[in-house]
């Protein structure tokens, strides 16, 4: 993931000290989280929500201000939402980006990004916190969730590799870890921007719907954040 808090040894980008970091300012201004609660329904009427969870301790409220950020699973929750204009709501597709790591010592003490690929940024080189190198993401569409990496596209890598690691050793990627992008276009189109919803666009009082927000929105999180702010107040 992007993100824009760096380390002070190696200046990697740390995506979790990131997230923990906007988590304790919302926590110290009064915000307060409810995690492993799922939802099961919401309906606008009157100018509010009424919200229906689920999860080891159920509840049901009301809010005057609904933000569907819910990610892979944001079109399924406008869905789940009672008065929400269906024709309104993207089409879901899944693009799966698969990483593999290095046993061989890579060359580079610099992220490289090569030319980006339809879907995707293409094959580039990241650094983790130890300085070990990852290599991804590809772009395999897929039909469900799943986050196994299949060691057989490892033999997509080395060519993309060796563009830039011409002396790549065989034998040396070993399957590591896959992020999942929540697209909104099919595979023939792949490029895509994000899509906020706020009252103007779909009618819903109180309701603003994040579609499509990849990995680059967590870098733009505070942006994206203003921008709701706005949305919610039109």
């Amino acid at each position: 993931c992007d993100a824009a808090l760096l380390s002070p040894s190696t200046g990697i980008i740390d995506s979790h000290a990131y997230m923990l970091s906007l988590r304790g300012e919302a926590e110290a201004s009064g915000a307060a989280f409810a995690f492993h609660t799922p939802l099961i329904r919401a309906k606008a009427a009157n100018g509010l929500i009424e919200i229906e969870a689920g999860g080891e301790a159920p509840m049901t409220l009301q809010c005057s201000l609904l933000v569907n950020a819910a990610g892979l699973s944001a079109t399924n929750v406008a869905r789940n939402i009672d008065g929400m204009p269906l024709d309104r709501i993207p089409p879901a597709y899944l693009a799966k980006g698969n990483y593999f790591s290095c046993n061989a010592k890579a060359p580079f003490s610099r992220l490289i990004y090569p030319v980006p690929e339809p879907g995707g940024l293409g094959v580039h080189l990241t650094l983790d916190m130890a300085g070990q190198a990852r290599f991804g993401p590809d772009v395999e569409w897929i039909e469900t969730i799943n986050y196994e990496v299949d060691p057989s596209r490892a033999e997509r890598f080395y060519p993309a590799i060796r563009k830039y690691w011409p002396t790549l050793p065989d034998g040396a990627l070993m399957p590591s870890y896959s992020g999942i992008r929540p697209k909104i276009v099919p595979p023939a189109v792949a490029t895509q921007d994000f899509l906020m919803q706020g009252p103007r666009d779909h009618g819903v009082a109180g309701l603003v719907n994040l579609f499509g927000i990849e990995s680059p929105g967590l870098t733009s999180s505070l942006a994206i954040a203003d921008h709701v702010a706005e949305l919610a107040s039109t």
